[in-house]
């Protein structure tokens, strides 16, 4: 069924709410004693419906989603609802109470903005992701401040809102598109809609965005969540106090760029960071460096040292208890010595694979003890470091 209206009836709603804790297991008896009762065409869209509902939870919460309409894109592309609510601050702490949300897929960043208090028109040139978008916005009580439209954002006069939020598809037939000149509608497009913008633009890029392509008046901002990278915005109109963001959800956390050189390398010490995945996407593991006074292993690896422990949300820290050269036998004898029977394994400039290692080192797990593997190197060289995560 591509057609959302026989779920909006009465009877379509009530056949969602039978299936909303349908057990995948069991759905082809379900869908087999619903039919004796309904059109099987409106039983499998409901069956369908609550999938994707189910999939829907991890980025919208159990609330929201068990009351959205999703089409399978719209659950793959829609920005997570913590990250959309985020977004929406920044613009209203830049006074915009309007926004012109093209491409707006099935309504989660338009949601956001509405709950926000912002005004919104929702673009989408897909009837059905339109249609999406339209339902969502009525399910959630937020009508009153959602306006959808489907049409070809290109052609949408936006001269009526005080902010412009993009999100180009970047996707293709062939999976994801790197080129952002590709996307749709192209990147060079959107910032030009940006630019035009009374007071302030947005543009969700991919994360994988070259620095290079970013425009010289945008502010470039790297976001995680839960440790996920999870999407890079290009801003307009902020004031630029810094060229480039990191911000990790929840929080926020930000660091900002100040135009640090690399940091030094220095002989691994007592603790090593990790940075967040926005943080060294966004090229500013110099300023985490700087806060934890602290060092690179090695000139070309994103492990930071240091010597004392100091708390930041910007990396996760481990102490570390060995440094070895790397060298299969000796890790296996080594946790084999300290009953090790749980092993994680991280890698930062090796070429070995953690599965493969772990099978070599430890193929039969059984003691109580635990700890972390770094495959790296330190100033050049293969190295193994082992450590604990500080608590």
């Amino acid at each position: 069924m591509n057609d959302l209206a026989p779920l909006l009836t009465p009877e379509g709603r009530a056949l969602l709410d039978e299936v909303r804790d349908t057990d995948p297991a069991h759905e082809l008896a379900v869908a087999t004693r619903l039919r004796r009762e309904h059109p099987a065409e409106l039983v499998s869209a409901a069956l369908g419906q609550a999938r994707l509902r189910q999939r829907a939870v991890a980025k919208f919460g159990e609330r929201d989603a068990a009351r959205m309409f999703f089409t399978p894109n719209g659950v793959e592309q829609s920005t997570r609802a913590s990250v959309a609510a985020y977004r929406a601050g920044r613009f209203r702490e830049l006074g915009v109470t309007s926004v012109a949300d093209l491409c707006c897929g099935i309504g989660g960043d338009a949601i956001a903005l509405a709950r926000a208090g912002i005004r919104v028109l929702a673009v989408d040139r897909d009837p059905l992701t339109a249609a999406a978008a339209r339902a969502n916005a009525d399910a959630l009580g937020l009508a009153e401040l959602i306006e959808v439209r489907e049409a070809d954002v290109t052609e949408v006069d936006t001269a009526g809102y005080d902010a412009v939020f993009v999100d180009p598809a970047r996707r293709g037939g062939r999976g994801r598109i790197f080129d952002p000149e590709a996307y749709s509608p192209p990147l060079s497009w959107a910032v030009e809609a940006a630019r035009t913008a009374p007071r302030a633009a947005a543009l969700k890029v991919a994360p994988g965005i070259p620095h290079e392509a970013v425009p010289g008046d945008a502010e470039a901002e790297w976001i995680s969540d839960g440790g996920d990278v999870k999407e890079a915005v290009l801003w307009f109109g902020t004031g630029r106090e810094s060229p480039v963001r990191a911000t990790l959800l929840p929080g926020p956390h930000t660091l900002a760029s100040r135009g640090l050189p690399d940091p030094a390398v220095r002989p691994p010490g007592r603790y090593l960071y990790e940075p967040d995945g926005a943080v060294i996407r966004s090229h500013l593991v110099a300023e985490a460096a700087v806060e934890l006074d602290g060092g690179l292993i090695d000139a070309t690896i994103a492990y930071i040292t240091a010597d004392e422990h100091r708390p930041t949300p910007y990396a996760a820290a481990y102490e570390i208890t060995d440094r070895l050269p790397f060298n299969v036998k000796k890790l296996k004898a080594l946790l084999r010595e300290r009953d090790i029977g749980t092993l994680t394994v991280k890698k930062r400039g090796s070429a070995v694979e953690p599965e493969e290692l772990r099978r070599k080192v430890l193929p039969k797990p059984a003691g109580p003890g635990s700890v972390t593997v770094f495959l790296t190197r330190v100033d050049g060289a293969p190295t193994m470091l082992l450590g604990h995560p500080v608590r």
